[in-house]
């Protein structure tokens, strides 16, 4: 899906986080520390589109909106967030999101707490949009660094528009990465494989 997802969407899409356990909350005082920041993908590292190259932002200091609709900061200790935009000339975006954590400890809940939130994403949409259907997806594990898994989400309004995403979370020590890949479409139309490889390149260069 474009990361403008449909307005009655991106309602549903943008409720609150589900509730985390001990090892990612902490008192608002307790900031992890700053760290050396991990490197992003290059525009080229994208699933190829085949009619229209891809154009990589800057990366930005903060927590992109573009990742609101299925993962959030709710609940979440205040990490050190990173985030790079992608787009094409066309209905297509990607985003990719990196969180230095203060330990591995950390940072493999925090993993398994964005994996939870996309893995229930689309149940999510379902109750507090009754004229979205959606439906998701699991792509399975990668066996890079720390592990990365890939699931999917197809949304569709009452009237009609449909949009499709990738989105995958991954880990390296105590740095978790999220990308996320998005346009019209329905799960026909999404470049799993390619998307594995992007995912896999992302959390490599996390090193």
């Amino acid at each position: 899906m474009s990361m403008r997802i449909r307005t009655s969407a991106l309602t549903a899409l943008t409720v609150a986080a589900l509730a985390v356990g001990a090892g990612l909350t902490a008192p608002a005082a307790g900031a992890a520390p700053k760290a050396a920041a991990p490197k992003f993908l290059s525009a080229s590292q994208l699933p190829p589109h085949p009619t229209s190259s891809w154009t990589a932002g800057p990366v930005t200091e903060g927590f992109p909106e573009a990742l609101g609709f299925c993962v959030s900061t709710e609940g979440v200790l205040d990490y050190d967030y990173r985030h790079r935009e992608f787009r094409t000339d066309l209905d297509t975006s990607a985003v990719q999101l990196t969180v230095v954590t203060g330990t591995a400890a950390q940072a493999k809940a925090l993993a398994k707490h964005y994996d939870d939130l996309i893995r229930t994403c689309a149940d999510r949409i379902e109750k507090s949009s009754p004229d979205v259907e959606a439906e998701g997806r699991d792509y399975g594990k990668l066996p890079v660094e720390e592990g990365a898994r890939v699931r999917g989400l197809h949304t569709e309004t009452s009237r009609g528009a449909t949009d499709i995403a990738l989105l995958s979370v991954g880990r390296d020590g105590r740095t978790v990465t999220v990308v996320q890949w998005g346009q019209m479409g329905d799960f026909k139309s999404a470049p799993v494989a390619a998307f594995k490889k992007t995912t896999s390149t992302a959390v490599d260069k996390l090193r």
